[in-house]
């Protein structure tokens, strides 16, 4: 397998260089293989936000030139989202804190009576916010929601969102909550079928696309979605922000996400005692408080260096690498790659897996102790999901426990390696070697299990798995 010819490079991202120290001796190169949890910055953002932070100031209430300034960059970062995500017009760009509060954002904004519909394979970010009385805000309660079992087809996946749809009584608005790439397998799912079948039958659909995102194009309008929500820090901006996208409408009419300076247009003393607030209707509505200029700056800045490289030149890299693990990992009999939708389903740079005859967290940490390959061990925030590909019967407990499991299913865990724009063939190489000399010969240290997770014990070498 060749490498593409049109981006042969990773793209620069901080802590390239980073070294860490073995627990066999010596140190070598991170190989950073988790970014589904959180890519590393892009050096080009670093660079933009160090290039501003001397000019930081407050926004929207300043008469000073470093806020003015700052106000500028903030809106001109909306703008840029706005062109990333091919928002329509009359779109809101919201700033968030993250996917999770996006969605919660959104559960706050449903209107009376809305029934939610959500694949039981999501994320616990949109899996959870819907039912939670904390985020239906007046409504004192959460959305009646409707959990549809896992589909074992892209077609089964519309299939079955069309007929709970069609049967769900009574008859009033509707949101469907679908992830664009799986956090667990990487695949795909049909979000433009979705969305059709969504709206065939009267509903919305908003796009968890955390994981699509900084692999793949999403257009609002192309894929005829009605919100987006994506989190800064899997977008090479780990900044601590985040982006809910799409119809204004819903929004709108909701009560404030958080009540406070900024969301208000004009606040007055009632006669009889209180306040009467008249809230904007703009974006700023869900965004009081002081905001976080610096992480929509650095997500702006992620979204133009990833149009400047070029979707179609990521994406066959991308292809590049997915293919050098999965046929690395084909070699290992020990080693079960875990699927919805099948081996030839497309996905982004996500697999997880588990290796015969090893807990998933000890595998995770002889990696990182004995190569300097960092991974994600666990349930990885989908357990139902997890617990579905790997089978939910309680299994005998391995050596070392996965940290979010409960008792009597502490082998009930996975192994998931990511990457993107920023990774090196090496590290992926290193990672396949790896796997195969764990497999193969043993783990060449002891592991135990401290707080939870497992780590290597100090006191002495061990001499296999």
């Amino acid at each position: 397998m060749s490498v593409p010819t049109a981006v042969a490079t990773p793209l620069p991202v901080l802590g390239r260089d980073v070294t860490v120290p073995l627990v066999t001796g010596g140190e070598v190169t991170y190989a950073a293989l988790d970014y589904a949890a959180s890519a590393p910055a892009l050096q080009r953002v670093w660079d933009d936000v160090a290039a501003y932070a001397p000019y930081y100031g407050s926004v929207h209430r300043g008469a000073g030139y470093l806020s003015q300034l700052s106000t500028d960059l903030f809106e001109n970062a909306r703008e840029t989202v706005a062109e990333f995500l091919g928002c329509r017009d009359g779109d809101q760009v919201v700033f968030t804190r993250s996917t999770t509060d996006s969605l919660n954002l959104l559960a706050a904004a449903l209107p009376a009576g809305c029934r939610v519909f959500v694949f039981e394979t999501e994320h616990h970010a949109s899996l959870l916010p819907w039912e939670s009385p904390h985020a239906a805000g007046r409504r004192g309660r959460g959305a009646d929601v409707t959990y549809l079992d896992a589909p074992r087809t892209p077609a089964q996946a519309v299939e079955t969102l069309e007929r709970a749809l069609a049967a769900r009584e009574p008859y009033g608005p509707a949101l469907v909550c679908v992830t664009g790439a799986s956090n667990v397998t990487g695949e795909l799912w049909p979000v433009r079928e979705l969305a059709a079948a969504a709206h065939a039958h009267g509903a919305r659909i908003v796009l968890d696309a955390a994981q699509l995102a900084p692999h793949h194009p999403v257009s609002v309008a192309d894929l005829d979605v009605d919100w987006v929500a994506f989190s800064g820090h899997k977008l090479y901006a780990p900044f601590g922000s985040g982006v809910l996208a799409g119809r204004a409408d819903w929004l709108r009419r909701a009560e404030p996400y958080l009540a406070g300076g900024g969301a208000s247009r004009r606040v007055t003393r009632r006669a009889g005692g209180g306040v009467d607030v008249e809230w904007h209707d703009s974006a700023a509505r869900h965004e009081a408080g002081s905001p976080n200029v610096i992480g929509a700056y650095a997500i702006a800045s992620a979204c133009k260096a990833l149009t400047e490289a070029g979707f179609d030149a990521l994406v066959a890299r991308e292809e590049y690498l997915i293919g050098k693990v999965r046929d690395g990992l084909a070699e290992v009999p020990e080693v079960r790659i875990l699927s919805l939708f099948g081996d030839d389903a497309p996905r982004v740079g996500v697999l997880s897996f588990v290796v015969e005859g090893w807990n998933s967290s000890h595998f995770a940490a002889a990696l990182s102790a004995e190569y300097g390959i960092g991974v994600r061990d666990g349930l990885f925030c989908a357990h139902p999901l997890v617990r579905t590909l790997l089978g939910s019967a309680p299994q005998a407990q391995g050596e070392c426990g996965a940290p979010e499991a409960a008792p009597g299913e502490k082998s009930l865990n996975a192994i998931r390696v990511s990457f993107g724009a920023g990774t090196p063939d090496e590290h992926v190489e290193r990672f396949v070697n790896a796997v195969k000399e764990l497999v193969n010969d043993g783990a060449r240290w002891n592991y135990r299990t401290e707080d939870g997770r497992c780590v290597p014990d100090p006191s002495a070498a061990g001499t296999g798995a």
